[in-house]
C-alpha cells in the first residue's frame, strides 16, 4: 500500500483547519510521540496536529481520504501494544486539546464528554455528584476515548464490566469525513446491527471517537478490602472459582506473589502490610452500607480460611486501604524498575482456567530460562505477565521473548481463552490474534475495516494486517491475469523485443534480437514474473524513477485488465 508523503501543500491545508500554531511537522515532534508505553516500537508521524472540535476532524479526515494520507489518533500514549504510533507517517492526531466534559444528565445518569478527557477527571467530577464510572483502568491518566478505542478493563470488571458496558452512545468521524452518532441515552437498543460497539475496542481503525455519552452509577458510599495470605499461588488462584460461585460480588479479586511485593516495597521504599506468604488474593467489596459489605465478606472469607488461607486481614481504614492498594498500583512500574527491558503479554482465560494458565507460565520460565512476573485480575481470568531481560543480550532477550510469546498466546487459546484482555492487539500483538482467531473470523474483520475504511488511511497496520493481506490478494491477481492470457509483451521496438509466457506451468521470459532474429529463454520464478509485469506497468503509465514510491498493486490491476484483455 503506498500513502501520499506530506507536502508543503498539506501542511497549509492543516493549518488553515487548526492553526499554525496547533501544527507540529518533521524533527519539530517530540520523541514521546514516535511511541507509547511499548518501548521498543519507534515510528514518526510527518506531521502532529491538535484540532479542538469534531468539525476540525472532520475536515482532516476527509483531505486525507482524497490524498490517501494515512491518520494515526491519538490520545495520551499510555497503550502497551503500539496501537497510537505512526507505522506509516502521515498525520497523527492528537485529542488532547478536545478534553471539555460537556453535560452531566441527572436525569439519564450520564456524562457526555469529549475524547481527551481523562480517566482520573472523570471519577472525579462524578464523585462530587454522589455519581460513579466503574471502569477503572490502572492508568488513571489515560484518556477516555483511549479506554473506549481499547474497550479498557480494570480491577472492578469482576463486578461491574469493562468499558464497553458504559458507553450509551459516540460520535465518530468515519475516514471519508463524515459525523454520525451511534447509539444514544436510550437504556435499551436493538434497532440493527450495534455499530457502536464496533467502534468500542476498534483501536482507531474504524473511525475517530469525538465524543462519549457515558453511563454512570449512584456512588458506593463504602468499600471494605481483604488481604489474605496463602501458603502457595496454587492455593490461592485455586479458590477464585469458588468465590464467584459464592455470588458474593466483589469488586475486584487480584492474585500477587511475593516476589512482585517485594519489588513493589523496594520501588515505594515501605513495607507491604503483611510478609507471612508467598501469595495473596486481595479482594475489595463495596456496597450502599457496611452491613451490606459484611455480610458479603464474610461469607468469602469462610471459604478461603476453608481452602488453606492463612489469615483474613481485614483493611477497613482509608490509612489501610492505602497501604495495600499503593503497592498494587505500584506493582508495574516497580517490576520495569527490577529489570534493564521487559515486555508484556495480556492474557484472558476462562476464570476456571486461571490456575492452569499460571502454572504453565512457571514451565515456561524454567524451559526458555527468561525471568517471569505476574500478576492480574483473577476475578475476571485477566493475566499481566511480564518478561524480563536482565542482564541478558538484546538479540538473545528477543529471541527467548518470541519463543515465551508463541507458548503463551498458544496456550490461552488452548484453554478457551484469547490473545488481549484489556490492552488490545495494536500492532504488537497481529501475529497472535491471527493465531488464535482463525481465517473466518479474520477475514471478517478485514470486510469490516474495509467497509468502514476503503482507502486504509485510519491507523493502518493496527489489529489485522490487511494492508499485507489486500496487496498480496492483488499481487496474485495481477499473476492470474497474465496467466489466464498465456503471455504479455514487456518491451517491443525496433532493436529488440521481449515477451513474458505462461507455459505448462511455468514462468518463461524470451527476449529476441529484431534485426538477427535470435531469441533467448530463461525460466522465471513467479516474484521475478510480478517484478517484470509491475516495471512494464511503470513505463506505460510513465514512471521511470526506480527509486519512486512503488505504484499500487490495484492500479497495476486495474490497467492489466483495462489493456491486457
Amino acid at each position: 500500500m503506498s500513502y501520499k508523503k506530506i507536502s508543503r501543500k498539506d501542511l497549509n491545508f492543516l493549518a488553515s483547519v487548526c492553526g499554525q500554531e496547533n501544527i507540529v511537522a518533521g524533527g519539530e515532534i517530540h520523541a514521546d510521540f514516535s511511541h507509547d508505553e511499548l518501548g521498543d516500537l519507534h515510528k514518526f508521524p510527518e506531521v502532529l496536529v491538535y484540532p479542538a472540535n469534531t468539525e476540525q476532524v472532520s475536515a482532516i479526515l476527509k483531505y486525507a481520504g482524497e490524498k490517501l494520507i494515512p491518520v494515526t489518533p491519538r490520545g495520551q500514549g499510555t497503550g502497551l501494544v503500539g496501537g497510537s504510533v505512526a507505522m506509516h507517517g502521515g498525520i497523527m492526531i492528537s485529542t488532547a486539546r478536545m478534553n471539555k466534559i460537556l453535560e452531566l444528565d441527572h436525569e439519564n445518569l450520564t456524562l457526555t464528554v469529549e475524547p481527551g478527557v481523562l480517566l482520573m477527571e472523570i471519577a472525579a467530577f462524578v464523585e462530587q455528584h454522589d455519581l460513579f464510572y466503574p471502569p477503572d483502568p490502572g492508568e488513571k491518566s489515560a484518556s477516555i476515548g483511549g479506554n473506549i478505542s481499547t474497550n479498557a478493563g480494570g480491577m472492578r470488571a469482576v463486578k461491574y464490566g469493562v468499558t464497553r458496558d458504559y458507553v450509551r452512545a459516540l460520535e465518530v468521524v468515519l475516514p471519508s469525513g463524515e459525523i454520525v452518532w451511534f447509539g444514544g441515552k436510550t437504556v435499551k437498543n436493538s434497532s440493527g446491527y450495534s455499530l457502536k460497539d464496533l467502534i468500542i475496542g476498534a483501536e482507531g481503525t474504524l473511525g475517530i471517537v469525538t465524543k462519549a455519552i457515558l453511563r454512570l452509577l449512584p456512588r458506593p458510599v463504602k468499600a471494605i478490602s481483604l488481604l489474605i495470605p496463602f501458603p502457595s499461588l496454587e492455593q490461592a488462584i485455586g479458590t477464585v472459582p469458588l468465590i464467584i460461585q459464592s455470588k458474593s460480588a466483589p469488586t475486584a479479586i487480584e492474585y500477587m506473589e511475593r516476589a512482585v511485593i517485594e519489588n513493589s516495597e523496594d520501588f515505594l521504599g515501605k513495607k507491604f502490610p503483611d510478609s507471612s506468604a508467598d501469595a495473596y488474593l486481595l479482594l475489595t467489596f463495596d456496597g450502599q452500607t457496611r452491613e451490606e459489605i459484611e455480610k458479603a465478606y464474610e461469607k468469602v472469607a469462610h471459604i478461603c480460611l476453608e481452602q488453606g488461607a492463612l489469615d483474613i486481614l481485614i483493611s477497613d481504614t482509608q490509612e489501610r486501604q492505602e497501604m495495600i492498594w499503593s503497592a498494587r498500583g505500584a506493582f508495574l512500574e516497580a517490576i520495569k524498575a527490577s529489570t534493564t527491558e521487559m515486555d508484556e503479554c495480556d492474557v484472558v482465560v476462562p476464570r476456571n482456567r486461571v490456575a492452569e494458565f499460571v502454572r504453565f507460565t512457571k514451565t515456561v520460565e524454567a524451559e526458555e530460562n527468561l525471568r517471569i512476573r505476574s500478576f492480574g485480575h483473577a476475578g475476571d481470568g485477566n493475566l499481566h505477565v511480564y518478561m524480563l531481560r536482565d542482564q541478558l543480550d538484546r538479540e538473545e532477550f528477543i529471541n527467548r521473548l518470541q519463543k515465551c510469546f508463541e507458548r503463551l498466546y498458544r496456550k490461552a487459546g488452548e484453554l478457551g481463552g484469547q490473545v488481549s484482555g484489556e490492552h488490545g492487539i495494536g500492532y504488537a500483538k497481529r501475529q497472535f490474534l491471527e493465531e488464535i482467531a482463525g481465517d473466518i473470523q479474520l477475514d471478517l474483520m478485514r470486510k469490516v475495516k474495509q467497509a468502514f475504511d476503503p482507502n486504509l488511511i485510519l491507523n493502518p497496520g493496527k489489529v489485522i494486517d490487511l494492508h499485507g493481506h489486500k496487496e498480496a490478494d492483488e499481487r496474485q491477481k495481477i499473476l492470474e491475469l497474465v496467466k489466464k492470457k498465456g503471455r504479455m509483451t514487456l518491451e517491443g521496438n525496433r532493436e529488440s523485443n521481449s515477451e513474458l509466457f505462461y507455459i505448462e506451468n511455468r514462468w518463461q521470459r524470451v527476449d529476441g534480437d529484431t534485426m538477427s532474429g535470435e531469441k533467448t529463454t530463461c525460466e522465471l520464478e513467479e516474484e521475478e514474473a510480478l517484478e517484470a509485469i509491475i516495471r512494464k506497468v511503470h513505463d506505460s503509465i510513465g514512471i521511470y524513477d526506480q527509486d519512486a514510491c512503488a505504484v499500487k498493486t490495484d492500479a497495476v490491476l486495474a490497467w492489466l485488465k483495462r489493456y491486457l484483455y
